[in-house]
């Protein structure tokens, strides 16, 4: 035998060797099963779209972080905006086939709730958008001033909580406020709002309780939303999400907030006819 044939032997010895172990070590892993697929897409949520678990317990990414989820994406028809003029702000959800979802469920009254806020967290709207026969939606929306605002679409698909987010943009020279300092009362409306024993800790539960009055007397509210109150929490930088509900009778929420840092939240409740918007920087300990 040739010396060049029996360095070609040698050199096919040794590639089936390499092949070998990369088929043993790949064996160990196993196949991607469809779940693992559907778990990557998600970032890890849990079935309501919200922070779940892990296999070893970690806490997941909150919801209103990324344009898709679970297969649905939130698709703009325009992200431009002129400062201070109302104009229509259409979308649609579609699924991962492009195809526009027409069937959402009932949550809170409403099949789907629209929250923009500009990402100093300044400027905050809860708005319930009308769906259009070609299963788009539309809304009129105002953005008082210019910069980047956020906007969330918060509904309930196949029984499946979902917050799909993007970005539209005021233009114009922006003023970027700094986020109020923590405070126990807020003031809206000639009505004194005010946060009960907030104390809160990453990861665990916490009590939000408030109480509303005027000139020192309760004030008697009406029901908004099927509830006493409705609260959103938006966490200071990336604006993660939290959507919260209170007990039936008075407004007192549950909510475990994810990581140590500031949040802004939005409590809405109704009196004498109207729905009324306090707000209060909240500090969340490590």
């Amino acid at each position: 035998m040739s010396r060049t044939a029996f360095k070609l032997m040698g050199f096919l010895a040794t590639l089936a060797l390499v092949f070998g172990a990369a088929v043993a070590a790949g064996s160990g892993f196993g196949p991607l099963r469809d779940d693992d697929r559907a778990a990557s897409a998600d970032g890890g949520m849990d079935e309501h779209g919200g922070m779940g678990e892990g296999e070893h317990g970690a806490a997941q990414p909150l919801r209103g972080l990324a344009v898709s989820e679970g297969g649905l994406t939130l698709r703009l028809s325009g992200r431009s905006f002129a400062a201070g003029a109302t104009a229509p702000l259409r979308f649609r959800i579609v699924d991962a086939d492009g195809v526009t979802v027409r069937d959402f469920d009932l949550e809170h009254t409403r099949r789907l709730h629209l929250i923009v806020v500009r990402r100093d967290l300044s400027g905050f709207q809860h708005l319930h958008p009308r769906q259009l026969a070609d299963g788009s939606w539309s809304t009129p929306l105002e953005l008082a001033e210019p910069g980047t605002y956020r906007v969330f679409a918060d509904f309930s698909h196949d029984g499946s909580a979902r917050t799909l987010a993007s970005d539209l943009q005021a233009d114009g020279q922006v003023h970027s406020r700094p986020l109020p300092p923590v405070a126990p009362v807020a003031t809206v409306d000639g009505l004194e709002v005010r946060l009960v024993g907030a104390t809160s800790r990453a990861g665990e539960e916490s009590e939000l309780s408030f109480t509303v009055s005027r000139d020192g007397r309760p004030v008697a509210l009406a029901d908004y939303l099927g509830a006493k109150g409705h609260l959103v929490a938006l966490r200071e930088g990336d604006l993660a999400f939290l959507h919260v509900h209170p007990d039936a009778d008075r407004l007192r929420f549950m909510a475990t907030f994810p990581s140590a840092g500031r949040y802004r939240l939005f409590l809405q409740f109704r009196s004498g006819g109207a729905v009324h918007t306090a707000a209060f920087t909240h500090e969340v300990a490590g």
